[in-house]
């Protein structure tokens, strides 16, 4: 009989920055989500996400990636839905991936919605079409 180990491990999606529509400014600015995020995450999002396309080769990855998730965002309000949240890295800052359910996600399923107390963009000069890696911690089962 063979007994089944967890093994927790550090994967990497990687992607190219791309624009989004505008909505998540708003949805950062909201006064729920920016206390559930300074008690769950430690911090008070830059408001508005960075948009990240992940690449084909990593797309396989991202259910394994996004099974796991670290806190969701529950709003008071019931005109909003909950949106779990991935806790990550990005170029040594912390940063998550938010999940909104499917009814609400205006994206598809291979553009992650990251928050962050900083704008990538402004602060490491990034642009539209620049590459960038994700790092989360992720749980492997082993027989």
């Amino acid at each position: 009989m063979h007994k089944k180990t967890k093994i927790n491990e550090t994967m990497t999606i990687s992607g190219r920055i791309q624009s989004g529509v505008g909505k998540g400014s708003f949805f950062t600015s909201l006064d729920w989500v920016v206390q559930q995020c300074e008690d769950k995450l430690g911090y008070a999002p830059f408001p508005g996400t960075l948009n990240i396309r992940v690449r084909d080769e990593d797309v396989p990855k991202l259910q394994h990636f996004l099974a796991k998730t670290d806190a969701e965002l529950v709003p008071e309000d019931r005109s909003f839905c909950a949106a779990p949240v991935k806790k990550v890295m990005i170029k040594g800052v912390p940063a998550a991936v938010v999940l909104p359910t499917e009814d609400v996600r205006i994206h598809e399923d291979r553009i992650l919605e990251i928050i962050s107390p900083h704008s990538f963009k402004q602060s490491f000069g990034l642009h539209d079409g620049d590459q960038i890696s994700i790092i989360g911690k992720t749980t492997i089962i082993k027989k």
